[in-house]
């Protein structure tokens, strides 16, 4: 069960109403810094701390869940536990730690998270516009016995991996929010005719159903040349399928929880946007989680609440 905090007004009509004909921005237009699997336009506030715990299970169904697995729940297929800071009410700061869900493992990543652009109101700027990159260092031990595997590192600079998002992000009511992203993401180390280079694009969405309760869905497409894609599976004997999750989200007075379920065995987006290999149609579908805790630093707003 996902749990992040809700901030602030979520309802765009009530923004209208209060806009008075100026240019008023539209904020809430998702809960959370992420959906599922891919980040929203959401950042923290300045001088917030956000801590965060996720976890990926094993298999609900298929040949490796069932009853035997306990639908999962006695695997692990990732873990990645992470803190976010918001420098300002634009820019988010966040360093993290995950297992990896491949052979690529013992992940570290840096990461930036920058609104650009905030929709208003009046349409004036019809979509929010946020940019996101990341850099993971994998410190898994080298393979020195296959020169042809992907932690055959022979140097620093090849256990580096790279993510660069913009995430287009639209409230069309205070019931629901869409957002494309475009995704760029760079490994600098690969198997034979995996590529380097892989671009995707991302979409997710929020279906508010209820007062309290939402549903919230996201995808990747990622962009291969089919005969490395064959060649690929055909050397692994797996095939790669797009990443697709599906969540309900309940609003709780100052929290949001999600139930989610998704294919992608991995957190991190360098892994589950080029290498998921599980299938929803197979039963290799799988819940997760997130305990996230937000700390605030700002004085000045902690003594207008009355909290000093």
């Amino acid at each position: 069960m996902i749990s992040f905090n809700g901030y602030g007004q979520d309802d765009l009509e009530k923004a209208m109403a209060t806009s008075g004909g100026k240019s008023e921005k539209v904020i809430a237009t998702f809960k959370a810094t992420k959906l599922i699997n891919g980040h929203t336009n959401e950042t923290l506030y300045k001088h917030e701390l956000d801590f965060k715990v996720d976890h990926r299970f094993g298999d609900i169904a298929g040949s490796n869940g069932g009853i035997k697995k306990f639908f999962g729940l006695d695997n692990s297929t990732d873990v990645r536990i992470g803190f976010e800071y918001g420098v300002t009410d634009k820019l988010t700061i966040g360093l993290a730690r995950a297992k990896g869900a491949t052979a690529v493992q013992q992940l570290y990543e840096g990461s930036l998270k920058y609104r650009l652009l905030e929709q208003t109101v009046d349409d004036k700027v019809p979509l929010a516009v946020t940019l996101f990159g990341s850099n993971t260092i994998a410190a898994v031990e080298a393979n020195k016995d296959d020169p042809t595997a992907a932690t055959s590192y022979r140097n620093f600079g090849e256990r580096m991996n790279w993510v660069a998002q913009i995430i287009l992000a639209r409230k069309f009511s205070s019931n629901l929010s869409f957002s494309l992203t475009p995704s760029y993401v760079h490994r600098n180390l690969t198997t034979f005719r995996d590529p380097n280079d892989l671009f995707a694009i991302g979409a997710g969405g929020r279906l508010k159903f209820t007062k309290r309760m939402a549903l919230v869905v996201d995808y990747f497409l990622p962009f291969r040349n089919k005969a490395d894609k064959e060649y690929v599976e055909a050397q692994r004997a797996t095939k790669f399928y797009n990443p697709l999750g599906v969540g309900l989200e309940m609003e709780t007075g100052g929290h949001v929880f999600h139930i989610n379920f998704t294919n992608a065995t991995a957190i991190q987006e360098m892994q589950f946007i080029p290498e998921t290999t599980s299938s929803w149609l197979k039963g290799q579908y799988r819940w997760g989680f997130s305990i996230s805790r937000r700390f605030s630093f700002d004085r000045k707003k902690a003594k207008s609440e009355g909290k000093e």
